[in-house]
């Protein structure tokens, strides 16, 4: 199943939360990716019919196990990108980062895969 960008950033989104706090909530996701909480309501409605979050009704937002492992890779997906970018054409960290975020949703497997060999190769941990 291909991903929607939008999916991948609210499940990235909220794998980085989860790491960091346990749990998401609604208002973090959307100041996050700087969406309104409707839009927010109306994704997480999304991924819970897809069995990717469980939402409480008191509005706290995790991972089902299937959404851990998508999310999952997807985060890795990032870090891949990011420290490729920041490694072999000098980018700053935030630079980086904020194109590894454009490229992670239509690069090819296989050039994940490439990537993940340069870094291997020269030794960087991701």
């Amino acid at each position: 199943m291909k991903n929607s960008e939008s999916m991948e950033m609210y499940l990235e989104t909220i794998h980085i939360l989860e790491k960091s706090y346990g749990h998401a909530h609604g208002v973090e996701i959307a100041e996050r990716l700087g969406v309104s909480k409707p839009s927010v309501s109306k994704a997480m409605k999304y991924l819970k019919d897809k069995g990717l979050v469980n939402k409480e009704a008191y509005g706290t937002i995790t991972l089902t196990h299937k959404g851990k492992l998508l999310s999952e890779q997807i985060y890795t997906n990032h870090r891949l990108l990011s420290l490729f970018l920041e490694h072999s054409l000098e980018l700053t960290a935030d630079k980086a980062g904020e194109n590894a975020c454009r490229l992670e949703h239509i690069v090819s497997d296989e050039m994940l895969e490439a990537i993940e060999k340069y870094l291997h190769k020269n030794n960087i941990k991701y």
